[in-house]
């Protein structure tokens, strides 16, 4: 099987004033390159937690997670840093953009404090941009712009990097399930287009419709629901 993501026995605790919090213990996940995998889960069960680990925001208490076959808690922090900033993209349910930078600035964003040079960051932002049909809006700033305006930003600025795993934690929370679904289906595009490995976190069914793969993560554990 050729895949892109892999945990081996994966566990979180966090400490507590008495004794400590397992979110989860020995979680074992495959990601197959090129799918969609969706999930689901009550609110609290560890979702968000799964990803940050995947995505080295945050270190596990046990156990691996490979990235195309590298270790990645066998690195240093630095270059744990340099392999999310270049393999990974995020998105996340608040949109989290910066307020005082226009639509370009924000996805053009990373690749500046990459050391990019201006002109050539701002080139590829307002391709994605266009790519995601915001390029009339490059000039505004969030408050400007509908939730699902600010979300397609966010997108945009996800894939600045060119990277190869995309993780979107609730993208259509905060969102009218009409602009939701769009939403959905720009990403299921961009994911083709762009030969991405994607994982979706949601609590909401008609998301996990647009996936390859369902999980659904309760007692610590991952249970593969359905797959195409």
């Amino acid at each position: 099987m050729n895949n892109i993501l892999k945990t081996e026995d994966l566990g979180k605790e966090y400490p507590l004033p008495k004794g400590t919090l397992c979110v989860f213990e020995k979680l074992n996940f495959e990601l197959e390159k090129g799918k969609i995998a969706a999930i689901m889960g009550v609110s609290g069960v560890g979702k968000t937690t799964f990803l940050n680990l995947i995505a080295g925001l945050d270190t596990p208490t046990s156990g691996n997670v490979f990235l195309e076959g590298e270790d990645v808690f066998r690195l240093s922090k630095r270059d744990r840093t340099r392999i999310r900033n270049r393999k990974i993209g995020f998105i996340f349910q608040f949109y989290h953009l910066l307020p005082e930078f226009t639509s370009l600035e924000n996805v053009a964003f990373p690749l500046l404090i990459g050391g990019v040079e201006k002109k050539k960051a701002f080139e590829r932002a307002f391709k994605l941009l266009r790519e995601v049909l915001l390029e009339e809006k490059a000039d505004l700033r969030p408050g400007k712009l509908s939730g699902g305006e600010q979300q397609r930003v966010a997108i945009a600025r996800s894939l600045i990097n060119e990277p190869k795993l995309l993780l979107a934690d609730e993208p259509t929370g905060n969102l009218d399930w009409k602009t939701g679904q769009s939403i959905l289906e720009l990403i299921r595009s961009l994911h083709s287009e762009k030969d991405l490995s994607s994982i979706i976190v949601t609590h909401n069914e008609k998301v996990a419709d647009f996936c390859d793969r369902v999980f659904l993560m309760e007692r610590g554990q991952l249970k593969l629901l359905s797959h195409l």
